[in-house]
């Protein structure tokens, strides 16, 4: 998997988040026309607790005000995470970049109708969601053959081939292609729910919001994609 600290950036421009409408003025003519009355009605950074959720409610009231640099905030901080998730249900990294800054221009463009009830994350993966299940049902009626296979492996930490015999190193590449393969065979539903269990690592609860389902069918949509995951990697596994 790439490490998160490598993964493409999502490129922060004012000209990708339109104004929105409203009546009048635009948030950032407001934002920029009348600091001091912004400032005014919200908290001030250092009165709320240092813990990321209410920093996120904080940068996403800040957002709805029309400040961009909360806007810059917010991407800095999670987009590692979204571009991470985008590029291992997609299996590639080519529309990765361009889907992630779809989802923080729906964040800027929702931003008022934002209610902190749940995990300002839970919220983010909802947009996510949604944006790969739209693209991933697109390629499917718009099929593209690679001109070449897929040099990068995003799912599974690569083992350092300087310590391994070539054997042991194509060994370990085929293993790596069959893991990536068969992650990609999995319905939407199940592999969604394989990564933000396996990579993520969020709880039932928090799978269950962002994927509209209930704890039970969360559990029961894992086990499925395990016992696939398992039935096509079976030689690996009882090699």
């Amino acid at each position: 998997m790439i490490p998160r600290d490598q993964l493409p950036r999502v490129v922060f421009q004012k000209d990708m988040f339109p104004p929105r409408r409203s009546s009048g003025l635009s948030p950032i003519y407001f934002l920029n026309a009348m600091p001091a009355d912004v400032d005014a009605i919200l908290p001030s950074r250092a009165a709320l607790p240092l813990n990321a959720p209410e920093q996120d409610v904080y940068w996403m009231q800040r957002v709805a005000a029309g400040d961009m640099e909360a806007l810059q905030a917010l991407i800095e901080a999670h987009q590692g995470r979204v571009v991470g998730t985008v590029a291992k249900m997609l299996g590639d990294d080519v529309d990765s970049e361009d889907i992630a800054q779809q989802v923080f221009i729906r964040v800027w463009r929702s931003a008022r109708r934002y209610k902190p009830t749940a995990k300002f994350t839970t919220w983010l993966f909802k947009i996510t969601r949604n944006l790969v299940f739209n693209e991933l049902r697109r390629r499917k009626r718009h099929p593209v053959t690679p001109l070449q296979t897929e040099e990068e492996e995003h799912f599974f930490q690569p083992i350092d081939p300087a310590g391994m015999s070539p054997d042991a190193s194509l060994l370990d590449a085929e293993l790596n292609d069959a893991i990536q393969i068969a992650i990609d065979a999995l319905p939407e539903m199940q592999r969604m729910a394989i990564v933000l269990r396996r990579y993520e690592e969020m709880p039932y609860e928090e799978i269950g919001e962002v994927l509209g389902l209930s704890v039970p069918a969360v559990k029961s949509v894992l086990f499925r994609a395990r016992a696939e995951l398992r039935e096509r990697l079976r030689k690996y596994l009882e090699g």
